[in-house]
């Protein structure tokens, strides 16, 4: 390694490392060309295959659509072979991928797609009145669907382009800082902000998986994850792409399912929310599977009990424990632990990655001596130079060459990382980041709600639930049926407040700031 000027910052790479993502995925092609690269429920597709229908695909969004470098595709797929196959071909044009949480409510959807100024969708059947909606003001922009897209009107299929004649795509000359695609994570503000990530990025955080991670050729891994989030992106697909592997993809995840597939498909490598290995562990087909081919289990995107990781090493002896932290900033991870071995630092979230740097400050930006807690920044080359045309948002992410985590956490004199708490309002459930300004804003837009309030819960099973307090306007107290079918029509599911809670009056501070700490505490007295 050495350190080189990426994105302005000075940091530290890999000095042997491809530019491009086309140019890690034409190298493993060429390494592995009759390796599967995608499973898919009873389609089977190697990296020789793949590569063909890359070109194609790319081939088409040139001539056909007249996609050019710079433009932006958005897609509303799912876990399923379209998703790689649009964002491998536009990777190659150079075109900037949108991936969409497909959980999301169509206004969410809508307001992501004209931020991000797309010019053409990739979507999967469920988004009918969207695409129409989209058409209508853009009526001369392509629309690509999968075959079970039901939607009328003249639109491309993917199985009709894969199938025409490759024609031979000029792939124009591409940087290892160019764009790559733009993953929209909720604000503060309530408005989604689009990070946007580079090739070198991803390059970094893949090299960085495979240096700390090194698991055995050939890997084979069990995608349950959404490939719209940097865990399943990033930290399975690209990471499978740089070491030859196979990407076996789950469209909806099913416990019983999942199990089958461990087992059917030898997995080596699984890399999930917590509260999957949760569920996994509490099926009835958890001891009757056979399991053994797992080598490493890889856990992020929220906490683990001590209780569930002790279960898992237990019950999987032979298979080695990471767990793993990043942001979708850090594209994915800024610190892996070695593994767990034993439970000395079982609370920890382990080391800064090889390319990463971090420091630990007060608040008034002063880097901490070790065992301190404050604000967690973080600097190496898989961080993201911007937020989609929002220098605001830059200006109050970085400073200088650190992004601000907005995590509270500590370090101890071995360099193993803890997180001690969230500096935002952030609630994390299952994994899927909840912004209380998010569902607040849509609150206050009920016709019942004077002011509103939420507030993460402990839950056994995704660590984490909504609830929210609600102080009623006039006589009229809306119910929990009430709200909750209001939201289920305005915001994504998993931030559609399971709990809520009508009260008189909201604490507040003299400056008029709602005091959560104090709602934590009336819902735990609720408890006692």
């Amino acid at each position: 390694m050495s350190r080189e000027t990426i994105h302005g910052r000075e940091v530290f790479v890999f000095d042997d490392r491809p530019s491009t993502m086309r140019e890690l995925f034409q190298q493993t092609v060429s390494r592995f060309p009759e390796r599967e690269a995608i499973v898919f429920e009873d389609e089977r597709i190697t990296y020789a295959q793949l590569q063909q229908q890359i070109d194609t695909l790319a081939g088409w969004l040139v001539d056909t659509c007249s996609l050019k470098k710079g433009d932006r595709v958005a897609l509303l797929l799912g876990n399923r072979p379209e998703f790689i196959q649009a964002f491998l071909a536009c990777a190659c044009i150079g075109v900037i991928v949108v991936p969409l949480n497909i959980r999301s409510s169509e206004k969410e959807l809508m307001t992501m797609i004209d931020q991000s100024g797309a010019v053409m969708i990739c979507a999967e059947d469920g988004y009918g009145q969207l695409i129409e909606q989209w058409k209508t003001e853009h009526p001369n922009q392509p629309v690509l669907l999968t075959k079970d897209a039901e939607i009328d009107g003249s639109y491309y299929e993917f199985n009709h382009v894969l199938k025409q004649a490759p024609p031979s795509p000029e792939y124009p000359i591409l940087q290892e800082e160019d764009p790559l695609y733009i993953m929209f994570t909720s604000g503060t503000t309530g408005l989604p902000k689009g990070a946007v990530g580079s090739h070198v990025n991803v390059i970094h955080s893949v090299l960085n998986y495979k240096e700390v991670l090194r698991a055995e050729e050939p890997v084979r891994t069990l995608i349950a994850v959404p490939l719209f989030h940097v865990t399943g992106l990033i930290g399975q697909f690209f990471y499978m792409l740089l070491t030859g592997g196979t990407n076996v993809l789950m469209k909806r995840y099913q416990t019983g399912r999942f199990l089958e597939l461990i087992e059917k498909e030898r997995i080596t490598f699984l890399f999930n929310v917590p509260t999957i290995y949760i569920m996994m562990m509490s099926h009835e087909k958890f001891q009757k599977v056979n399991l053994s081919s797992i080598e490493i289990m890889a856990f992020g995107g929220a906490p683990m009990s001590q209780e569930t990781i002790e279960n898992l090493m237990k019950a999987l002896p032979k298979s080695r424990l990471h767990n793993a932290y990043g942001a979708t900033e850090t594209t994915s991870p800024a610190a892996i632990m070695p593994e767990v071995k034993g439970f000395s630092k079982i609370a920890s979230v382990g080391r800064v990655v090889p390319t990463g740097e971090l420091k630990i400050v007060n608040e008034f930006g002063e880097e901490l001596p070790r065992g301190g807690v404050g604000e967690l920044y973080i600097k190496g080359p898989m961080i993201i130079n911007e937020y989609w045309e929002n220098e605001e948002a830059v200006k109050s992410s970085f400073d200088e060459d650190y992004w601000k985590s907005g995590d509270m956490a500590t370090m101890d004199d071995d360099g193993f990382l803890y997180i001690m708490d969230r500096k935002k309002d952030v609630i994390n459930r299952g994994g899927e980041k909840v912004f209380s300004a998010d569902v607040e804003n849509v609150l206050y837009g009920h016709p019942d709600v004077l002011e509103a309030a939420i507030i993460g819960v402990p839950d056994t099973m995704f660590g984490e639930q909504v609830k929210a307090f609600i102080v009623p306007k006039g006589e009229r107290k809306p119910t929990a049926s009430m709200i909750q079918s209001y939201m289920k029509e305005q915001v994504a599911d998993y931030k559609v407040p399971k709990y809520v809670e009508v009260i008189e009056t909201l604490p507040r501070n003299p400056g008029g700031k709602i005091l959560k700490n104090q709602l934590l505490q009336l819902e735990k007295k609720s408890k006692d």
